[in-house]
């Protein structure tokens, strides 16, 4: 590829950045839905692609439109290539500037809210492969890798969906990597959708315990701009330009944490090569990014002991982070075939009605069982996350708790440390495509089985009969929290 043309690919990604931030900041549809600008700006990046306006262009009989769109098919493949990048920086930067939190500190607010992410998530795996073995394999005839789709889309989001499709290709399944990126969209949008409408529905039915039902957010909220005098500082320069400038050093560290990861990756591969790979093959078709959260996580726990500096900061990572996967879902989107959904719609829409149905009862039937305190806030957390990113989680978070009255801030924060390494683009996600193409889908459908009796059997019965407990900043018992700092999110 030429060099003008990923400059002009990259260039490009920015202004369709532009052009969703004005629909955003205007279009009212689209601030009552939340809806992010990365997922507007990749939506606008395919209608003006080969997929819509090429074909509109070929019925015209405009040929010079047809293959690549408004773009060309040049700029296209290079952004079929971003998010298979991106994605290892996004699972990078997840801890790094995060503190690892004292366990005993942590422990009582983890147990039910892990219990509660393992079970939305393992039961996303159990109904999807259940519904291909009973249904879809027999009805449609479509592969054991189906019955993945729903964690990578719903769980993982756009980013995991993305960083997938290569694997699936790679295995014979190559639409599923646009059929992961539609099942994430419709787990971002139905989970905005029923969220807010939960979110009312708790304020007026008095289910939650801190909400005004009188609250609205704020018109700047919506336009998703923060007033003037009111706008927060992004991150904290932790070195002197004459040195190095803080966001070149920051990149350097999430550089270092990928090739950390892949030196894992690596590794794991040569053993399984000189072990086992003649049995089975897992770590052969295992993405870099799971790996490269773990080199994040590595550098951390250095860094938490050697680092008296404390140089790496959070708001950085975050903006790092970030800016990565706002590109990564404007690429993906706009590169979404559309021919690989409606080859298979039918099993699409039964997959994805059937995910959405499983949240739905795990928040409003499971969540206020397992959790003794505070159940709708730190519910839907888990709620908005398990449909889509964790952005939306944090997102209904903010609407259900906007001062942080609750405990769900933290609680949250401390059962991210331990589920993102496994589930939502973690290692299991990432085992799930080799695991269902090398042994079938009864193992792993046993295994998600045997995980999810586990999670509902702690949350109904340990967790849920357990008396209420909430650790505030100062480690007080006092049922009212202080938001934490974001290495705590």
């Amino acid at each position: 590829m030429e060099a003008t043309t990923v400059g002009l690919a990259i260039l490009l990604l920015g202004v369709l950045a532009l052009v969703g931030m004005l629909v955003r900041s205007t279009w009212k549809v689209s601030q009552k839905l939340f809806l992010p600008v990365s997922i507007i700006a990749g939506f606008i990046g395919l209608l003006l692609g080969p997929q819509i306006l090429g074909r509109l262009a070929g019925w015209a009989g405009l040929p010079a439109l047809e293959e690549g769109g408004l773009f060309g098919a040049g700029v296209l493949d290079i952004w079929g290539e971003l998010p298979g990048l991106l994605i290892s920086v996004v699972f990078a930067t997840l801890f790094l500037g995060t503190r690892i939190p004292s366990p005993r500190r942590a422990v009582r607010l983890l147990g039910p809210q892990l219990s509660l992410g393992v079970t939305f998530a393992s039961g996303q795996y159990v109904i999807g492969i259940l519904l291909v073995v009973l249904l879809l394999g027999p009805v449609f005839g479509v592969s054991p890798m189906f019955g993945a789709l729903i964690e990578i889309g719903f769980e993982g989001g756009h980013g995991t969906a993305a960083g997938m499709a290569p694997v699936m290709a790679e295995l014979g399944f190559a639409e599923g990597g646009d059929l992961a990126l539609a099942m994430a969209t419709v787990g971002i949008v139905s989970g905005v959708i029923i969220g807010v409408i939960a979110v009312n529905w708790a304020a007026r039915s008095g289910r939650s315990a801190v909400l005004d039902s009188a609250a609205e957010m704020s018109a700047s909220e919506r336009r998703g701009i923060h007033p003037k005098g009111e706008r927060p500082s992004g991150s904290t320069l932790t070195t002197r330009g004459s040195a190095i400038e803080s966001m070149t050093f920051h990149i350097g560290i999430v550089a270092g944490a990928i090739l950390i990861g892949q030196v894992l990756l690596s590794g794991l591969q040569a053993l399984e090569g000189a072990l086992w790979a003649d049995v089975v093959e897992i770590f052969a078709y295992v993405p870099l990014f799971p790996l490269a959260m773990l080199g994040g996580v590595i550098i951390q726990v250095f860094v938490d002991r050697f680092d008296k500096a404390e140089m790496i900061d959070r708001g950085m990572m975050e903006r790092i982070q970030g800016m990565s996967l706002d590109v990564l879902i404007i690429a993906a989107l706009a590169t979404l075939s559309l021919d690989a959904i409606a080859s298979n719609l039918e099993p699409f829409m039964i997959l994805a009605a059937a995910g959405v149905a499983w949240n739905v009862l795990v928040f409003f039937v499971f969540a206020p069982r397992y959790l003794r305190s505070f159940w709708f806030e730190r519910g839907v957390s888990d709620f908005g996350q398990s449909m889509g990113v964790t952005a939306t989680g944090l997102m209904l978070l903010r609407m259900a708790d906007p001062e942080a009255k609750s405990s769900a801030y933290e609680a949250f924060g401390y059962k991210q440390l331990v589920f993102e390494p496994f589930f939502g683009g973690g290692i299991i996600t990432a085992a799930s495509i080799p695991l269902l193409v090398q042994f079938g889908p009864y193992p792993l459908l046993v295994g998600m089985l045997v995980l999810l009796l586990i999670a509902m059997l702690s949350g109904f019965f340990y967790f849920g009969r357990r008396p209420a407990f909430d650790v505030g900043k100062a480690g007080a018992s006092t049922g009212r929290e202080t938001q934490p700092t974001d290495s705590a999110v």
